[in-house]
């Protein structure tokens, strides 16, 4: 079997386990943080980069690789990850969500979403088969259903149609993905819909639940609702789910978000804003955040993060990495990227073994403490 998914151990006091996927010889620990590739490339790092922070997998977009370099190309490599040359696994999510944030001009129906590029204005339509289609051409060993994703502050009325269509699509991608060869090695996942409505939620579960899909994500969330909010939907839709599967929650990595995600059960999580942080200046210790672009770190010759094992904290100051950003310079992304994707594989690394000897609630409440005190503004 090219995909397997086992739970390891269980908290004896909260929803949190921890979990091993094996997938197309791929080793993955679970509860895991997948950093985002987008275009192809995580952003200001090489692929061997990438596997030094012991990043296992990690998430393109499928909106973005159909506009360029186009499915011809990745067609012709042989997939994204030949493309890249990535030897580690990947998921690549429907583009739904990058057509409702960043297609302008878009016509959304049963059958699919008509859409503009936001790159050249050139049109575009999804449905639940062409979506199937692209990501089986670009090949990542996770793919998702197409789905609709509302904001936070949609009325019941447009949730509830959004989440109708959304598992109508999910249906039509199921059975399109496991009428072709690709179900045998590539593993589609439902999207959880269902806006902040709690009995939406729970429809929209059992219902991708009967689908028996392989795996389970939760959309939807992380846009624009409060951290409480998110946390609150969690705890009641989570106990729909099929809790024999990875379950992914979509589009997060803020610590508090992950702790309050995995004291529910969640497994899975990716987000850019590690990356994106990184090359704004900001890198992420297990004390709070380091806003390297102030003026008091000119002449500090301490590391980002006494006892972190990147290459970056390894050999380099704060003073030179002021320096690089005050000049411009392109390694500062690279050597910030580096931290801070290392950071994210450390704290999920603490926050597994946490779970398995028992003291996640203890970790959980001195990561809550230690990474919130923001010693440095």
């Amino acid at each position: 079997m090219a995909f397997s998914f086992d739970v390891l151990k269980k908290s004896s006091n909260s929803n949190a386990r921890l979990g091993k996927i094996f997938v197309n010889g791929v080793e993955i620990d679970t509860p895991v943080f997948m950093p985002v590739g987008t275009k192809a490339t995580v952003k200001a790092l090489t692929p061997i980069q990438i596997e030094d922070t012991e990043s296992k997998i990690i998430l393109a977009n499928t909106y973005h690789l159909v506009l360029k370099p186009g499915l011809e190309v990745l067609s012709k490599f042989g997939g994204v990850k030949k493309f890249m040359n990535w030897k580690g696994a990947m998921l690549t999510d429907s583009g739904g969500f990058q057509v409702f944030s960043l297609a302008k001009l878009r016509n959304i129906n049963d059958n699919g979403v008509e859409f503009s590029s936001h790159i050249d204005g050139s049109k575009y339509l999804f449905t639940p088969k062409s979506v199937m289609d692209a990501e089986h051409i670009i090949g990542a060993d996770f793919i998702m259903c197409l789905d609709e994703c509302c904001k936070a502050d949609a009325t019941y009325e447009y949730a509830k149609e959004a989440m109708n269509r959304t598992h109508k699509w999910a249906k039509e991608c199921l059975d399109y993905h496991n009428s072709k060869p690709n179900s045998e090695y590539q593993y589609l996942g439902g999207i959880i819909q269902g806006c902040m409505f709690d009995d939406l939620r729970k429809e929209s579960a059992e219902t991708l639940v009967d689908m028996n899909f392989p795996f389970y994500a939760i959309g939807g969330l992380s846009v624009g609702e409060t951290p409480e909010q998110m946390h609150d939907v969690l705890s009641k839709v989570m106990q729909y789910t099929n809790k024999e599967k990875p379950r992914y929650l979509m589009g997060v990595s803020e610590p508090r978000d992950i702790l309050n995600s995995v004291i529910e059960g969640i497994d899975m999580f990716d987000c850019v804003m590690p990356t994106r942080n990184a090359r704004n200046g900001e890198a992420f210790t297990m004390n709070g955040t380091v806003r390297i672009r102030n003026s008091k770190y000119r002449m500090d010759e301490s590391v980002l993060e006494e006892g972190c094992d990147c290459y970056t904290c390894q050999n380099f100051s704060k003073a030179y990495l002021n320096h690089l950003d005050k000049v411009h310079e392109i390694l500062f992304s690279t050597l910030m990227t580096i931290h801070n994707i290392r950071f994210m594989q450390r704290f999920m690394k603490d926050l597994r073994d946490s779970i398995k000897n028992d003291k996640f609630i203890e970790f959980r409440k001195a990561m809550m403490e230690n990474f919130y005190t923001v010693a440095d503004n």
